[in-house]
């Protein structure tokens, strides 16, 4: 996947993540920015959770979202 693809697909899927994870903000969003190692950190940070949860639940919604993947 491109970059301006990766782009637009995170635009489009960051209101998505707020949907299921409601604590994170756009500041939070804005630091991730489709990183999958950010987001994990700011899910386990907003949420008070593990490392391990917060990836089960991403790989969770993920494959929900089969379309959607973060930037390594």
């Amino acid at each position: 996947m491109n970059e301006d693809t990766l782009q637009g697909n995170w635009k489009q899927f960051k209101g998505k993540l707020v949907e299921q994870w409601g604590k994170l903000t756009d500041d939070d969003f804005d630091v991730i920015a489709g990183r999958r190692d950010q987001f994990l950190g700011k899910l386990q940070e907003r949420h008070g959770i593990a490392r391990d949860a917060a990836e089960k639940q991403l790989k969770e919604w993920q494959d929900r979202h089969p379309d959607f993947r973060f930037k390594d």
